[in-house]
Parts: structure tokens; sequence; C-alpha cells
């Protein structure tokens, strides 16, 4: 029997309390519209928008195309520098708005897009930076935006994970030219499907409006091509339920990652990635880092034992986007941190959904499958036998069996 009975997930969707929630969408049901620029729209956007310190959010019907909206809104032409080292919607928004991404190598400590890299990807036919707040730790804005000056390039930023955080004390979703967020069921903040366009720049925000409603200006003649992107008002509702519980929310999810830091500390060959504390935060991922030959036991390793066990971590983000196969034929400039990243990293479950104990137990099974991997290798030093490939199985530990509330079986991806 797994250590656990039911599926223990990462990025399970967080709902609020219901009779708030349904009384929202009963006011939905009666008003009589439910899409179209409805008033509950209105009301995220104006809410999302303070939050963010931001004078513009533009809610969308989900990140990825808010990510292209912000994009086209830009007028860009030619190469855009991103991270290969993100989920692949960063690069085929980049693609789909037709522009070409160019992938740039990141800080290992960070997982962020490194400046010096991005400096060396620049090209004539370069346009713009987009930057990834990867796991909601903030991108080297103050660096990134010194490479795009010298260069006179655009600074835009995919902000997926940023709900709620910070850079330098301000907001994400003001910086650079424009900040694309994701409102889909497996983030911080979500409204089930979603996304949204954050910015100062008013010119920028108007195209982004246009565009979600097939181009048209106050009126039914279009003024440029444009699509459906529109958020509908029962989504809207959903995130309005939820805007006054966020703190709470963190203050959840960073319990947890300091629950997982403080378990894990110690153990040679495992990193779990911190965040800022001078920085607010959401603390929506634990992000580990397996050294293989520091632990004895690669990445792929662990997380087969640990998807035995019935704890389904997720090895973001692998493979890296240069190697998806309709990118592999693209520009890239050195990646060795990317392609070490993407060998070693894993994301664990948390969230309200994730008890305390839950949180010990895995730790447990980690202990465990790494004491028993360097036990393997001790007996086995010196001799000719090979010690397993990091695609091999590790010997089952068995953890502590602690009573959990069951919870719906739901499959989770990186979605936007």
């Amino acid at each position: 029997m797994p250590a656990f009975d039911s599926p223990l997930f990462v990025g399970r969707p967080w709902l609020p309390d219901r009779e708030p929630l349904l009384a929202l969408i009963g006011d939905v049901l009666d008003s009589g519209q439910i899409s179209n620029g409805g008033p509950r729209v209105a009301e995220l956007e104006r809410r999302v928008a303070a939050l963010h310190e931001v004078r513009h959010c533009v809610a969308t019907c989900n990140g990825t195309l808010a990510l292209e909206l912000m994009l086209r809104a830009a007028q860009l032409t030619g190469e855009v520098v991103i991270p290969s080292f993100t989920f692949i919607a960063t690069a085929h928004a980049v693609s789909r708005a037709g522009l070409t991404p160019v992938f740039a190598d990141v800080n290992p400590l960070t997982h962020n897009l490194d400046p010096e890299a991005v400096e060396r990807a620049v090209t004539p036919r370069t346009s713009a930076i987009l930057g990834v707040h990867l796991w909601g730790r903030p991108c080297d804005i103050v660096g990134l935006s010194a490479v795009a000056e010298r260069h006179g390039l655009q600074l835009l930023f995919d902000a997926a994970h940023g709900f709620g955080c910070s850079y330098r004390g301000r907001m994400l979703g003001g910086h650079g030219r424009a900040e694309a967020f994701s409102f889909h069921a497996t983030k911080f903040f979500h409204t089930i499907e979603g996304g949204a366009v954050m910015t100062d720049d008013d010119d920028l925000a108007e195209s982004v409006r246009r565009q979600r409603n097939f181009g048209f200006a106050g009126s039914l003649d279009s003024v440029m091509v444009g699509g459906n992107a529109k958020l509908n008002e029962i989504c809207a509702a959903v995130g309005l339920s939820q805007l006054d519980g966020l703190d709470e929310l963190a203050a959840i999810n960073r319990r947890r990652h300091a629950l997982y830091r403080h378990e894990l500390q110690g153990i040679s060959g495992l990193h779990v990635v911190d965040y800022p504390n001078e920085e607010r935060s959401n603390y929506h991922f634990v992000p580990l880092e397996v050294d293989a030959e520091a632990t004895g036991v690669g990445r792929d390793d662990l997380l087969a034992h640990l998807l035995g066990e019935n704890v389904i971590a997720r090895p973001y983000f692998s493979p890296p986007c240069h190697r998806a196969s309709v990118y592999r034929d693209l520009r890239t400039g050195g990646l060795e941190a990317t392609e070490q990243l993407a060998s070693r990293t894993l994301a664990l479950p948390t969230g309200p959904a994730v008890s305390l104990q839950d949180v010990r137990t895995v730790c447990e099974l980690i202990r465990s499958a790494v004491s028993r991997a360097r036990s393997t290798r001790r007996v086995h030093h010196g001799s000719s036998r090979q010690i397993e490939s990091t695609n091999g199985r590790i010997p089952t530990a068995r953890a502590r069996r602690e009573p959990r509330r069951d919870v719906p079986l739901v499959e989770h991806f990186e979605d936007r």
C-alpha cells in the first residue's frame, strides 16, 4: 500500500467558502448578463488593479491569450528574448504573436533570466525581452531594464506565477511596459480559467481591451484585428470570492514551505528553493533541487519513488522549451543552467489541501529514499557492480501512515 490512500497533487485548486461564492454566482444569474463586459468583470479588474498598484488590469479568458495580446499590443517585430526554463505557453504566446522566441539562460540561483545571458542573445532583430517571474520570485528587473535601455528594447513580463508578489517593495504588474498574469485554477489566485494584462501604459491597455473583443472600439466597427478573449461574469465571480482570503492563503502556503525547508535541511544535495524575505510572496510553489551526485539519487528516481507512494510531484520544467520538437531548430545561447535545472528540479505538493502532517510524511519518504540510495552506493563502492542509473528504481520506504481527509482525484497540469 502507498503512503497516501489518495493522490497528493501539486497545484490542487483552492476554492473559497461555498456560500459567498454561490451568492455571487446567483447575483450574476439574476442579472441576466453572464458575459460581454459585465459588472463583475469590471469590479474584478478594479480590485486587482488596486491590489497590484497599477492603472489598468485587463481581464482575459486565459493567461496564454493575455500574453499574446500583450505582445501584439506592444507592436513588436522580429525576435523576443525569453527563458527556456518556463512553461511552454511562454514560447507559444511569442510565436502566436508572429514573433521568434530566442532562448537565453537563467541564473541558477534565482531560476530567472540572467541579464548577462540576455545581453549575449540580443541581435539587430531583437525588439523585446520577456522575463518570467518563475515560482512567483521576481526577475532581476533592474538588470533586465539596463539591458533593454542599452539596446532600445521593450521590457515585458510573464507574471503567470506572480499574483500578490512584489519586487523592491512594489507589486508585480507595473514593471516594464506591461505584465501578463494567469488566473488558471492551479494558480495562487484563480477564476477557474482566466488571465489579465496589467500595466500603467494607457495605449497598451486600450489595445488589449480592443483585441479581446474582436477589435471593436465602442461600436461594431473593428478598428484592428481581434478575437474573443473576454472573461465571463461567472469566472469573475469566482475570482471576487477569493480576494479577501488571499493573505490567509499565502500564510498557509508559507507554513508548508517553511516546514519543507525545516524537514529537509541538512540533507546534502537537496535544496528547497526559498523566497526573498524582504518581498511579498505567495509561496504557491515548493521547488526542490536534487543533486544526484551529492544525494546518491537522481531527480527522476526520486520522482518515481514519490509517485509510487501517491505523491504526485511534478518535474518542472522538463523538458525545457528549447527541447520541444517545435522549437529545436531555433537559435539559442548557452543554456547550461537551464539544462541543469530542468534535470534536477521537482515541485512538491503544497496548499490548503495538504496538511502539515502530509508535508512531514512526504519529507520522510524523501529522507528514506536518499538514505537507502546512499546505503546502496556504500555497499557497492569499489566493486565492479555499477550503481543504478538515474532511470532506475529506488527501494520503497514505508512512511508513517497518517489519517488525512480525502480530496477529489483531479489531475494537474501546469496550465495558463
